[in-house]
């Protein structure tokens, strides 16, 4: 059962409710059970549990706030507690070293670590000098041709003298190097990383863990520590696991800072950790300031709707939505954070399918859609070139007519 859906059902059992003694421990009960869910450790769950119950039976809710509202908001607030402060990394010229156990996504964060600086005007390098995994120096390689920062790597040399040639001939802003990893922190990783540690000596120390391991983060984010000095963790693979507040209540208990998390796996899912965004997010309060940064972002810009919408214009909003992430990403910045899973995965197969249509048009039918619908040889070529049945193809025509109708009985039509 997902985390979040927990808490907010926890929380929603309230409504309509008398709040007194014995409702609001029904209500911490349930979110012990959802905490525990998510692998946090017992005694933070514990600690939280009383702070809930202590304040949510004393304090007196604000003016104009429901006592509803008020235990909501205190639930918020303990679990922003929990999560620990996020930090942001300096917008500069830096060299930054990533370790991690095998599985954490270590490499992939390197791609996307890479992307979050380049979109931000910073020129990317990235040094691979993980010696252990085979595959890691060809993943890394192909990660930087695909999102277009320098690559440099060897084989067959000890992972510091790579980390030495490396820097004499990367030119990046930022300096990013993909370090060995392990099943386990043993004594060879610790060698290996400090000794790369020492021929950097980087401005960051960065800790990838991976999501679903739970409170066992802890331990993790100590060893590591304990090492090489930790400055900062970036918790991957948000998601698909319940166990994130697992992950990253466990890393705040050491005082670590988390700097990102990793919502997918594309190269622009890796998201600023902030603690307030992320626990509204589970209590599913609507986050319109980040899903206007996405648009900002992506450069979705407002502009007067001429005349009818045409299916040119239809393709430039389909073309800046799928630059603003998944689709669920964006429904949950507008508080739609219980959506079946099933209605989502639909809604993107139909993008997808509108998107192979459109492609398979010529600018002429783009502009005036009447030609396709007028002419069976038309809608059979588009067909064939976009793999979509004719059927589907009229479908998909109906649509655009309806949502122009809508506009015109809706006021939305701006013809004079």
């Amino acid at each position: 059962m997902d985390f979040g859906k927990l808490i907010r059902d926890a929380i929603s059992k309230l409504s309509g409710k008398v709040i007194d003694e014995s409702s609001i421990r029904s209500l911490v009960k349930d979110i012990q059970k959802a905490l525990l869910m998510a692998d946090v450790n017992v005694n933070i769950v514990r600690d939280i549990s009383k702070r809930i119950e202590e304040r949510a039976l004393k304090e007196k809710p604000l003016p104009g706030m429901t006592m509803n509202e008020h235990v909501a908001k205190i639930v918020y607030d303990e679990l922003v507690n929990i999560m620990g402060k996020g930090r942001t990394l300096d917008l500069k010229k830096q060299k930054i070293m990533l370790c991690g156990l095998y599985g954490s996504g270590k490499t992939s964060t390197v791609g996307k670590l890479a992307r979050y600086f380049m979109k931000r005007g910073l020129t990317v390098s990235a040094i691979c000098c993980d010696t252990s995994r085979p595959a890691a120096y060809e993943q890394l390689k192909q990660i930087s041709e695909k999102v277009g920062f320098e690559f440099y790597g060897e084989k067959n040399l000890d992972s510091w003298k790579i980390v030495e040639n490396g820097l004499k001939k990367v030119k990046g802003d930022v300096v990013i190097v993909d370090t060995s990893g392990r099943s386990a922190l043993d004594k060879e990783l610790i060698e290996e990383l400090k000794k790369v540690n020492d021929y950097l000596n980087p401005d960051e120390r960065i800790l990838v863990v991976s999501a679903d391991i739970g409170q066992i983060a802890k331990k993790q984010a100590e060893e590591f520590n304990n090492a090489i000095g930790i400055t900062g963790i970036i918790v991957t693979k948000m998601d698909g696991s319940g166990k994130g507040g697992g992950a990253i209540s466990s890393c705040a208990a050491t005082g670590s800072k988390i700097l990102f998390i990793g919502t997918g796996e594309k190269m622009d899912d890796l998201e600023e950790f902030n603690p307030e965004k992320y626990v509204g997010r589970l209590l599913g309060i609507p986050d319109f300031e980040s899903l206007i940064k996405k648009m900002k972002e992506v450069g979705v810009e407002k502009k007067e709707m001429k005349g009818e919408l045409d299916i040119e214009t239809f393709y430039d909003q389909l073309k800046s939505m799928k630059k603003m992430g998944p689709l669920r990403s964006i429904a949950q910045s507008i508080g739609l954070i219980d959506l079946p899973k099933e209605l989502i995965e639909e809604s993107e197969e139909n993008m997808k399918k509108y998107e192979s249509i459109i492609l398979s048009m010529t600018k002429e039918e783009r502009k005036n859609p009447e030609l396709v619908l007028k002419n069976n040889k038309r809608i059979d070529r588009i067909s064939m070139g976009s793999g979509v049945k004719r059927e589907d193809e009229k479908e998909n025509e109906r649509e655009r007519r309806g949502y122009k109708n809508y506009r015109r009985t809706s006021g939305g039509d701006t013809r004079k």
